[in-house]
């Protein structure tokens, strides 16, 4: 077993706390620990759904994959704790998420989806789209620009 932890970082330009809702949908590059095989595609789990892990004593797991190249079956669970909303300074790396994987390492995100985030002066944007990385808009309460931009995002042993 090991705990993976997602950590991410952007450019927030007059916006705070960039989270998102707990029906998100995480898209992630998956590979597997026993034959180091790389998925060809983005697998997505979220927070909502559990299946059946085979062999386990009732088990349940937010993703159970089964690796093509050498069949084991590998799953993974989020950490029930509640996400931090991200306000890193200056770009810097912020832990997100933490996932415990069992034959199975995450080894990329795509931060496809839509995300949320706050203005200076309390306005809250809902629909904040990273799947091109960055995303503009304008704050009509605080009378500025707001923006993400360089977003990224790290794998770590937890």
């Amino acid at each position: 077993m090991v705990f993976l932890q997602l950590s991410i970082k952007a450019e927030l330009e007059n916006v705070t706390d960039l989270t998102v809702d707990s029906d998100f949908e995480y898209f992630f590059q998956v590979k597997c620990t026993s034959c180091n095989e790389t998925h060809p595609k983005l697998v997505s789990i979220n927070r909502r759904e559990e299946y059946d892990v085979s062999g386990g004593k009732g088990g349940k797991a937010h993703f159970v994959w089964r690796c093509s190249l050498c069949k084991r079956e590998s799953f993974a669970k989020f950490d029930p704790s509640p996400l931090k909303p991200y306000n890193a300074e200056n770009g810097q790396l912020a832990p997100f998420l933490k996932i415990e994987c069992r034959g199975l390492e995450f080894i990329g995100f795509d931060p496809s989806g839509i995300w949320k985030c706050i203005g200076t002066k309390g306005s809250i944007f809902s629909e904040v789209d990273l799947s091109e990385k960055e995303w503009t808009d304008y704050d009509e309460k605080a009378l500025l620009p707001v923006g993400i931009s360089e977003f990224g995002s790290e794998w770590s042993r937890a």
